[in-house]
């Protein structure tokens, strides 16, 4: 008997599952309730941070004249790395790659259009980076803030090297490659920025969102020369106290570890 239950609480879990991944629940909902349709503020285009905190202007080059590849090249040789050389990323290469994957093309009131498609233009992430060896950047965990194309180093501990390795390992449920890499990308989720346009329609979408990033993201390695494996399997609650979110409001939903080749 209680293998049997077992197998049916299984089943309705599967079938729970699966219906997130369909969009019926979009006919459930009274769009006329969702706080946008009150007239309510939209939430911030990206997190605030204190005033008085270090802030590293990243470059935003022409990169079409210091990168040229075919993207048919480029999508036909993606594939998942998960061995790095000792080489380091350089601050250039990485502003690439965050302008790739969050990067703004033009604000228009509460709407921020980016590289990459979201639905809604709601675009509920945010990017978390987990420095460890990146040229002229100090060993950390650093947030970007597409709105100025800058980055901020999220605490004012120094992180021993190390430590950060071991600490992104342990995170990820010890896949080395994880804390190999020269920096591991780190997407959280506020779900209430998709929410507040389409509220239980709006889970779904915050995922493909995320998909829709980690495609840029492996294009971009191909542009530098370097590799990169995206992460779906890791420890929530660790990660989560690791950046200091507070795992409802904002979570970790993705990562991407990212290293030369």
């Amino acid at each position: 008997m209680g293998g049997l239950f077992l197998d049916e609480d299984h089943d309705e879990l599967i079938k729970k599952y699966r219906y997130f991944l369909k969009d019926s629940i979009r006919k459930t909902i009274d769009f006329s309730k969702t706080d946008q349709s009150k007239g309510i503020l939209a939430p911030p285009l990206e997190k605030s941070h204190n005033s008085g905190v270090d802030v590293i202007d990243l470059p935003l080059l022409d990169w079409e004249e210091y990168y040229d590849l075919n993207l048919v090249h480029a999508i036909r040789n993606r594939k998942s790395h998960r061995m790095y050389s000792e080489k380091s990323i350089s601050l250039n290469e990485l502003s690439l790659l965050l302008w790739a994957t969050q990067g703004i093309r033009f604000v228009a009131g509460h709407n921020a259009f980016r590289n990459v498609p979201s639905a809604g233009c709601r675009h509920a992430l945010e990017t978390y980076l987990a420095v460890m060896n990146v040229e002229d950047l100090e060993t950390g965990i650093y947030r970007y803030l597409p709105l100025s194309h800058q980055l901020i180093l999220q605490d004012d501990l120094k992180i021993v090297e190390n430590r950060l390795r071991h600490q992104i390992t342990k995170g990820t449920f010890d896949q080395k490659f994880a804390g190999e890499s020269s920096v591991t990308f780190i997407w959280t989720a506020i779900p209430y920025r998709m929410e507040w346009r389409y509220d239980m329609a709006a889970h779904k979408v915050i995922a493909i969102d995320a998909g829709h990033v980690a495609q840029n993201l492996y294009l971009a390695c191909e542009l530098i020369g370097s590799g990169m494996c995206a992460l779906a399997a890791y420890d929530q609650e660790y990660l989560d106290e690791l950046l200091k979110v507070d795992g409802e409001e904002e979570f970790v939903i993705y990562l991407a570890a990212v290293g030369k080749l």
